[in-house]
């Protein structure tokens, strides 16, 4: 029966949901796993980085990337549609740099590249991303860390710890018990 409403973004299925974004949360579902920490003097972002073949140069696969100075994400789920949110993140933290002659705030970022992937959800011609992200990092006045999760469906959470990817429920219960 979800058949008929699979192909259209912003038509809900009679059980109320956006076929598009299950597709792509299972897409997120089922790459690496990835895990965010924060502490009282920083955040741990960790996930996994296993070669598809042993041919691969292994410094030219990167699941954590910089943002700004004091802001990095990490991924799970679709490499490619990662590399286009770290290009979009990093053009949108530099628009307000050259704004404002200062670093983006990270809930700033969080929502502006929230919006950016709530924004393929709904829009003709494009699909949303296959892929979660947490951001983490400093807003430069402060002394304290922020970790942020973006899903494909443009939702974004602040989190104490939470993993995503391959075996999150695993992960998370892991977390919830330290």
């Amino acid at each position: 029966m979800s058949e008929r409403y699979s192909f259209s973004l912003t038509t809900f299925s009679p059980s109320g949901k956006l076929v598009q974004i299950e597709y792509a949360l299972a897409a997120v579902a089922a790459g690496a796993p990835s895990v965010g920490i924060k502490a009282t003097n920083g955040v741990v972002l960790a996930t996994e980085k296993k070669q598809k073949s042993v041919l691969y140069d292994e410094h030219s696969i990167h699941k954590i990337e910089p943002v700004t100075r004091g802001i990095g994400m990490v991924y799970s789920g679709m490499g490619p549609d990662f590399r286009v949110l770290t290009q979009r993140a990093r053009k949108l933290a530099s628009q307000y740099n050259m704004t404002y002659q200062e670093q983006i705030p990270v809930d700033q970022l969080v929502q502006k590249v929230a919006n950016v992937m709530q924004e393929f959800t709904q829009s003709g011609g494009v699909r949303p991303f296959g892929v979660s992200l947490l951001l983490a990092g400093w807003n430069a006045d402060e002394e304290k860390p922020y970790l942020y999760q973006c899903d494909p469906s443009g939702a974004h959470f602040a989190w104490k710890a939470t993993a995503m990817g391959r075996n999150h429920i695993n992960g998370k219960t892991f977390l919830e018990k330290r």
